[in-house]
C-alpha cells in the first residue's frame, strides 16, 4: 500500500509499505479521506513537535519514521477475531486520540496524550489498522468526506463546551484558520447571537462569513478593540483565541465583557506577556481547551448529522496522496486562502 511517511522536517515521502493485517481487537480500515491539520503542517515545517523521533512514544511505543494523518474516515475492510462492534463494510470515522485511559473523561487527556498519525501510523495511507475503540459509526446520510471533518470539528465543539457557551451569547473568534472557522460553526450550532471573526486574511474572513460569522474584522485594516466596540459595545460573552500569538491573546482579554470567558484554543508553545490587571479589573476568566472528550466526539457527529453544525464550507481543496507535499503542505504554508485540504485515498464518497 502507499503511505505518506514522516522522516523529518521537510521530509515526507510517499512510500510503499506492507499491507497491515488486523489481530485481536484491531480493525483494518480502508481510508477514504484524510484532512491535513495545522499540527501536521507544524511537523512538516519545524518538526518533530509531537512525533517521537529519538525515543519511543510513552503511549504507543512507536518512533519515526511513521505514517502521518489523524483526521480521517473510511470503510472497515477486515476485523480481528475479538472485534464485536464492527463488521466489514461499515462506514466509520476515527477518533485518533491516544491516552492512558486511567482517569475520567474530563481529566484523561491531561494525563498525557498523543494521536494516531503523530504517535503511531495514521491515515495518510491506503489502509490503517487500529484498535476498535478508535472507531465511531458514520450515519448513512453523511458522506465519508464529511466524516473526515469530524475530528477538527470536535476540537471546536470541545472549546465551546469549555467556554460554557450558551444560546444567545455573543462570541469573538481571533483567528480564521481551520479550527477558527470550525469554531464559527460550533458557535452557530450552540446558538450564539452574534459571531465576530478577526483575522488578517481577506479570503479567510470571506470563508468565515460562509461558515456563519455575523461580522468580520480585518485586523490589519482596523484597530481590533475599537472595531469590536462598534459591534458589541459591552464586549464578547465568550472569546476564542485561535491565532496563537501574543497580540491576539491580549486583544481577546480586552474585548471580553466583564466576568466573561476567554478560551485559549491555539497551541502557544512559547512564553507570552499579558497584563494581569486586565483580568483583575474586569473579572474576565481564562480557560483552555485541548483535544476532546469521547462524548464530545459523538456529539460532534450528531451535530453534523442533524445539520445543526455545517462544516463542508471549510474545505478549500481536494488532492491525491501523491501530491500531498506540493499541493498540500506547501500550499498551506504559502497560501493563506487555503483552509482545509482533504487528501483522497480510496475515492469513496
Amino acid at each position: 500500500m502507499k503511505a505518506a511517511v514522516w522522516h523529518g522536517a521537510k521530509d515526507i515521502r510517499i512510500e510503499e509499505k506492507e499491507d497491515p493485517a488486523p489481530r485481536g481487537k484491531d480493525v483494518k480500515v480502508r481510508v477514504a479521506w484524510t484532512g491535513i491539520c495545522g499540527s501536521d503542517l507544524h511537523e512538516y515545517l519545524d518538526g518533530p513537535m509531537t512525533i517521537p523521533e529519538e525515543n519511543p512514544d510513552p503511549l504507543t511505543g512507536e518512533t519515526a519514521p511513521l505514517t502521518m494523518g489523524h483526521e480521517f474516515s473510511g470503510v472497515v475492510e477486515e476485523t480481528g477475531e475479538n472485534v464485536s462492534g464492527f463488521s466489514a463494510g461499515d462506514r466509520v470515522v476515527i477518533n485518533p486520540l491516544v491516552t492512558h485511559g486511567n482517569k475520567g473523561p474530563a481529566y484523561d487527556i491531561y494525563d498525557g496524550f498523543n494521536f494516531v498519525g503523530l504517535g503511531q501510523d495514521g491515515g495518510f495511507a491506503d489502509y490503517v489498522v487500529l484498535d476498535e475503540k478508535h472507531l465511531y459509526s458514520l450515519p448513512d446520510h453523511l458522506s465519508l468526506e464529511q466524516g473526515a471533518l469530524v475530528e477538527p470539528s470536535a476540537v471546536a465543539v470541545q472549546a465551546a463546551k469549555e467556554g460554557k457557551l450558551q444560546e444567545g451569547q455573543t462570541v469573538g473568534i481571533y483567528g480564521a484558520g481551520p479550527i477558527g472557522l470550525l469554531t464559527v460553526a460550533a458557535a452557530k450550532a450552540f446558538g450564539a447571537s452574534s459571531i465576530v471573526v478577526l483575522d488578517l486574511s481577506e479570503p479567510r474572513l470571506e470563508k468565515a462569513k460562509e461558515m456563519g460569522a455575523t461580522h468580520v474584522i480585518n485586523s490589519g485594516e482596523q484597530k481590533p478593540e475599537e472595531a469590536v466596540k462598534e459591534i458589541v459595545p459591552d464586549g464578547f460573552d465568550v472569546t476564542f483565541e485561535v491565532a496563537g500569538v501574543e497580540p491576539t491573546l491580549n486583544q481577546a482579554i480586552r474585548t471580553t465583557t466583564p466576568r466573561g470567558m476567554v478560551v485559549i484554543v491555539s497551541l502557544i508553545t512559547h512564553p507570552v506577556a499579558i497584563t494581569p490587571m486586565d483580568l483583575t479589573s474586569s473579572g474576565v476568566m481564562i480557560t483552555s481547551s485541548a483535544a476532546y472528550e469521547p462524548e464530545v466526539y459523538q456529539k460532534t457527529i450528531d451535530l453534523i448529522a442533524s445539520g445543526t453544525m455545517e462544516v463542508k464550507e471549510a474545505v478549500t481543496r481536494h488532492i491525491a496522496l501523491n501530491d500531498i507535499v506540493e499541493q498540500g503542505f506547501e500550499a498551506l504554508a504559502g497560501d493563506k486562502s487555503e483552509v482545509k485540504i482533504l487528501v483522497e485515498l480510496s475515492g469513496e464518497s
